[in-house]
């Protein structure tokens, strides 16, 4: 592998092992529980953005203090 090929390897392998990109996976995983419990609740795919758009409203918060006691 030359070095060019390589870097954009080794960038997207830091950008993986961040704590930010963790934190997004993390809070994406919780949007995508969410997005389920409440389709299932209504019956049919409410969707990406109203998932998304619930859970920040009714949940992040509470999510967000909970992973930093957790984090201690």
């Amino acid at each position: 592998m030359s070095e060019e090929t390589k870097a954009p390897v080794v960038a997207n392998d830091l950008l993986k092992n961040s704590s930010l990109y963790r934190e997004f996976q993390a809070e994406r995983e919780e949007i995508l529980k969410h997005k389920w419990i409440e389709s299932e609740k209504a019956g049919h795919d409410i969707g990406f953005e109203r998932a998304l758009t619930d859970w920040i409203i009714r949940h992040r918060s509470k999510w967000r203090k909970s992973r930093q006691l957790a984090g201690r």
